[in-house]
């Protein structure tokens, strides 16, 4: 049911075939090579293990995807550059959409399940690269490690709302003798 397709297409892509759907859970892994790929594409270390248990339900010609995506990724303090290990776990949960399910110009309000809509064409949809995006979403752009107070001090930033524009702004506030 699940076929991995040439890296042109994605890093991670696995293609499901709506009309290839049963009730058994798929468990998708990223190969060594695909996870180098995505940590490249995410601006990370390394992903050392990208796994995702999900099950898929069909209802016409949409499919709705809940699992759990576990990862162990390594990515760098946003101060002081060491290497982090990060557990991910977190749940999955979107939908598959035919592309044609919305208008381009019609207005609609969304609900919280509707911003987790993926559209796709024909019969197949790329469950890995929605996979992917998961884990892009899952990785903290501002990661500090434990050395992060000390390097900040060691940079004179140790009271960062003293320094900057701010502080400028802040002395302008301070009562006249």
């Amino acid at each position: 049911m699940i076929e991995p397709q040439p890296a042109a297409e994605s890093e991670f892509a696995r293609w499901v075939d709506i009309r290839a759907i049963d009730e058994a859970p798929l468990v998708l892994s990223a190969t060594p090579a695909e996870a180098a790929a995505l940590a490249h594409r995410f601006g990370i270390v390394a992903i050392h293990r990208l796994e995702a248990t999900v099950a898929l339900a069909r209802d016409g010609a949409m499919v709705t995807v809940q699992g759990r995506l576990l990862a162990d990724i390594v990515q760098s303090c946003a101060i002081s550059a060491e290497d982090i290990a990060v557990a991910v776990n977190e749940p999955l949960d979107f939908r598959f959409v035919p592309a044609s399910h919305h208008r381009p110009d019609e207005e609609m309000e969304l609900t919280a399940q509707e911003c987790d809509e993926i559209d796709f064409s024909g019969t197949r949809f790329d469950l890995g690269e929605a996979v992917a995006q998961s884990l892009a979403l899952a990785i903290d752009p501002f990661l500090e490690g434990p050395d992060a107070d000390r390097v900040r001090r060691q940079v004179g930033l140790a009271e960062p709302q003293a320094t900057g524009a701010f502080a400028a702004l802040a002395a302008l506030k301070r009562p006249k003798d």
